[in-house]
């Protein structure tokens, strides 16, 4: 850490260095709070001008989305990013992506809902994003960040593991993240990748006519029955293969855990303050904070609770990752919610009272 760059900056701004130096070959997007300032600091660092980069603000959340699904059949790396009632504008081009097995990245910075809601941060897009919030059985391959430093490096993360599985990846964060000012150390550049690069990479892509070779056709349309059915158990294939090398967590003093709170994002910051409060009053209480939101640490949390005598879900909203909790420990112990909604962000000290008083 000695020789590299230190920089005090926003989430939403971290997002866009990380995409300039990643290689990203294109943005499409349409401003909104609170994750205006990605678009805006692309608008600034002007990246058309040094590495190639296209930045294009869209007439709508629906024409950006389809905007990336043309970049992304050419095999370039593309991405938008928007805030809750945005992405829900954008969920049809995200399904014709998915069933395409079309790579890019899907950021979206959540605001309180339902409906135009609050422009204060929120956790409510959880079902939207990991439930799959478009037609037809798919997923996204989901990066939950915690920090500004997390924001950065899950730009290349997610297009990585987009590109290496051939689907669309989200990086899912709450206006808090967005908002928030930390150090952070940005990626190294990574040149953009030539013509022949991606042809390499990205055979499927449609590149156009290349030594006589007719473009490929990619599309999310098959009219015959038994052919789509052939075609989603590929796809579902690919998530299984998703579910096992793909699951990222971290574990927070839960060696000795009695009991254990389970968070992600902002949520999952002030868990860590609450364990400690919890941990002066003789309450050992420790973390597990999902970092892939899909593919879900189902495993990890079914151990977890073999463990500890209950599980409390912390979440910024009326509860949906809790959900997936009780799938996961099957009833083993009691799992309680704790969230605010309305942009009301959960006080650790109210997060210790409902320990307290929930097992």
């Amino acid at each position: 850490m000695a020789d590299q760059e230190i920089t005090l900056m926003k989430g939403n701004e971290a997002i866009a260095h990380a995409a300039i130096r990643c290689g990203c070959d294109g943005y499409f997007g349409y401003p909104i709070t609170p994750q205006s300032e990605v678009l805006e600091t692309l608008a600034e660092q002007k990246p058309w001008e040094t590495t190639g980069m296209v930045v294009l603000q869209a007439e709508s959340e629906v024409s950006s989305i389809n905007m990336v699904y043309g970049g992304a059949c050419t095999g370039k790396k593309v991405m938008t990013s928007s805030s809750s009632p945005g992405v829900s504008l954008m969920q049809e081009g995200i399904s014709y992506m998915a069933g395409a097995e079309l790579p890019a990245l899907i950021v979206n910075v959540m605001r309180g809902g339902p409906g135009l809601g609050t422009i204060q941060p929120s956790q409510s897009d959880y079902f939207q994003a990991c439930k799959g919030g478009g037609h037809g059985d798919y997923h996204l391959i989901v990066l939950a960040p915690a920090s500004v430093q997390e924001m950065a490096d899950f730009v290349d993360l997610a297009f990585t593991l987009a590109f290496r599985y051939r689907n669309p990846a989200m990086i899912l964060a709450d206006g808090a993240i967005g908002q928030m000012m930390e150090k952070v150390v940005l990626p190294p550049f990574k040149p953009r990748r030539t013509e022949e690069e991606i042809i390499k990479e990205c055979p499927w892509a449609t590149t156009g006519r290349i030594g006589g070779r007719k473009p490929n056709i990619i599309t999310s349309l098959e009219l015959r029955s038994e052919e789509m059915e052939v075609i989603n158990l590929r796809i579902q294939a690919k998530y299984r293969e998703i579910e096992a090398k793909e699951v990222r967590y971290e574990e927070f003093m839960l060696d000795d855990a009695e009991y254990a709170i389970v968070a992600f994002g902002s949520a999952a910051r002030i868990a860590k303050k609450s364990i400690e409060i919890a941990r002066s009053q003789g309450i050992k209480v420790g973390l597990l904070r999902p970092i892939t939101l899909w593919p879900f640490p189902t495993k990890e949390v079914k151990s977890l609770a073999s463990r500890v005598k209950g599980i409390l879900s912390l979440e910024i909203n009326a509860g949906q990752m809790v959900e997936d909790i009780r799938l996961a420990v099957e009833g083993a112990v009691p799992v309680r919610h704790f969230g605010r909604l309305g942009g009301i962000i959960p006080d650790p000290d109210e997060v210790v009272e409902v320990l307290k008083s929930s097992f």
